[in-house]
């Protein structure tokens, strides 16, 4: 089992989980995070700390296709491993639904 960010960090990017992460498996894109599934140790400290719920362990039905863009994107984006603050218009995004489809971006954040 590993943990993975799903679609409610779009937009959102919530940094919390950086900041308790002891082994800074998290992966900053430009408008979400990933967690790379091969280095998370699958102790559970971030899920609870992320505001908009987006972290889950990988085991929840209909989590492959999460998975999978966790493991891409976390082979490409850089590694970000000090919290910073969301965006100003965060809370406006949490919880609408559709966000992949409207608002995901490939690009790369900035890391630290």
């Amino acid at each position: 089992m590993t943990y993975i960010v799903t679609d409610n960090c779009i937009k959102c990017k919530y940094m919390d989980c950086v900041a308790v992460c002891p082994v800074d498996c998290f992966y900053e894109g430009e408008n979400m995070l990933v967690i790379h599934p091969d280095e998370c140790i699958d102790c559970g400290v971030c899920e609870p700390e992320c505001p908009a719920e987006a972290i889950l362990p990988d085991t929840e039905p209909g989590q492959e296709a999460w998975l999978e863009l966790n493991t891409k994107f976390a082979d490409i984006w850089p590694n970000i491993a000090e919290k910073r603050d969301p965006p100003e218009d965060a809370a406006k995004f949490d919880g609408e639904t559709g966000k992949f489809e409207k608002y995901f971006s490939e690009a790369p954040g900035e890391g630290d």
